[in-house]
């Protein structure tokens, strides 16, 4: 059994399956992450239900965590920071801070599973009004009331009679530097409207948007059910602006599709908010002297036959720190960086024999 062990650092869904790869393939782990629980953004946000198969988001979570506590071959440690790291793969120094001090820890690999952070609407001017207007919210609020089972308007804890989503809120804009589809945002969107006519079925949901990216089975499992099952209504249009007009807030823009102005009064308005580079991927990136891709997020340098190596060796990415990604996609990248980050060190072995 190898001596060094592999790091991971960031304890969401990604990082949690690469920890439990590794553990399978009978290495040692150590799993770092800044916060006191381990889950990533679906505990963090309290999802309701994964997308696009409406799971329970708390109980798959903690199915993966079951998965890797009480192993003799993973080491957890919350509320612990990587803040430095001395040498080269495979013989790294990485020293992790936590309340109790600064501890070192020599480690053959390590893989970066740092995630994302949520798009704060308010660096896109005001036009959508988040910081004015309480009826104004994101996904991730939404997911907060679905978690606990209802869905109201926030200025008047009453059920809203007409919700709209708007979507790239933070994607696809190059006046903000986001030059990128966040690729989750539709299917959320979506999945969040079919919950929202599940317990408000009197509640009418429109979904305005530039083009709705489904791809895969989520345009069966979720476009065409929203649509048909669920009488959710797409329109294609641009929202230029949200005003408030009595109690209630308006949304003006564009019908592209009609090539019509459109001012229509919403109870609440939800921003489908994109994915940026999370803080803790450019700590990362800077400290193991690995260079960002040009939007920000940490560069990979396999192209399609290999996601998660960077160009520093033995040191891996996977998941939303290298870019947009849904939940298949991170879990099936930390699976692929546990097996490459593992089969580094038993390469670096066999050299060294």
């Amino acid at each position: 059994m190898p001596d060094l062990p592999v790091m991971v650092i960031g304890g969401g869904p990604c990082g949690m399956e690469a920890t439990r790869g590794i553990s399978d393939l009978g290495y040692n782990v150590v799993l770092v992450d800044k916060a006191e629980f381990l889950g990533g953004n679906p505990i963090a946000g309290d999802y309701a239900a994964l997308t696009p198969d409406m799971r329970n988001a708390e109980d798959a979570m903690n199915e993966m965590i079951e998965a890797i506590t009480d192993n003799p071959l993973i080491e957890i440690r919350l509320n612990s920071s990587v803040v430095a790291a001395e040498g080269k793969a495979p013989d790294l120094s990485v020293t992790v801070k936590n309340g109790k001090g600064d501890e070192k820890i020599d480690v053959g690999s390590v893989i970066i599973s740092t995630g994302f952070q949520h798009f704060d609407p308010g660096k896109e001017t005001q036009i959508y009004g988040y910081y004015e207007y309480d009826d104004v919210i994101t996904l991730v609020d939404v997911e907060r009331m679905l978690k606990a089972g209802k869905f109201v308007r926030p200025s008047t804890g009453e059920k809203p009679k007409q919700v709209c989503f708007i979507q790239c809120v933070g994607s696809r804009d190059r006046q903000i530097g986001n030059q990128w589809c966040s690729k989750v945002c539709c299917g959320i969107a979506t999945k969040e409207a079919i919950e929202i006519r599940d317990l408000v079925p009197d509640c009418k949901v429109f979904v305005f948007y530039i083009d709705m990216r489904m791809y895969g089975f989520w345009e069966d499992e979720l476009y065409w059910k929203a649509q048909e099952e669920k009488q959710v209504n797409f329109i294609r249009g641009i929202v230029t602006e949200i005003t408030l007009r009595g109690d209630g807030v308006v949304v003006k823009g564009e019908d592209t599709t009609m090539g019509r102005p459109m001012e229509i009064p919403m109870d609440v308005v939800i921003l489908s908010i994109g994915m940026e580079p999370s803080k803790g991927s450019t700590e990362m990136a800077k400290l193991f002297d690995i260079p960002l891709e040009s939007h920000g997020f940490i560069e990979t340098i396999g192209g399609a036959l290999n996601t998660v190596q960077t160009s520093a060796p033995g040191i891996f990415a996977a998941g939303a720190s290298t870019g947009p990604a849904d939940l298949e996609d991170s879990i099936s990248m930390g699976g692929a960086a546990a097996l490459k980050a593992c089969a580094f060190i038993r390469k670096s072995q066999l050299q060294t024999a």
